[in-house]
């Protein structure tokens, strides 16, 4: 899984510890666009569609009272290495999905999401979600 540091600066959710990529939607894009975005913006990785494997809607940790996406994607060693961060978080790896769930300083909500993910019979799909709100594809 790759795995960052968020800055550790007051006014922010859970600063300084271990997180996942992403963020909030911009406007009217879909949450694969705005997953590719956030890698893009957070990571300088640009990711084709095509290779997102799988696709959760949970409920949104911030702001709450939202529906917020999580979305799988493989990405080499190469692609790790070549990232370059944007103007937030640090110390990009891949981490052992149990070593991300097993980490003291992780994002407990979204180790929770994991958890769930890793538990679900459908890992390896990608759940087409549709609302009359948004759609996963565009």
């Amino acid at each position: 899984m790759l795995v960052y540091r968020r800055d550790d600066k007051p006014g922010i959710p859970w600063p300084g510890l271990v997180d996942l990529p992403g963020g909030g939607r911009e406007g009217s894009e879909s949450p694969v666009q705005c997953a590719l975005r956030e890698l893009h913006e957070e990571f300088g990785l640009n990711i084709p569609e095509q290779r997102i494997v799988w696709a959760r809607p949970f409920p949104s940790l911030h702001p709450p009272g939202r529906i917020g996406w999580m979305l799988a994607l493989p990405l080499t060693a190469a692609e790790v290495a070549a990232i370059v961060f944007g103007d937030e978080g640090r110390d990009p790896q891949l981490l052992e999905i149990g070593a991300f769930l097993a980490a003291p300083d992780g994002v407990a909500p979204l180790q929770d999401r994991v958890r769930q993910l890793m538990e679900s019979a459908h890992l390896h799909a990608v759940l087409k979600y549709h609302t009359g709100k948004t759609s996963l594809f565009p």
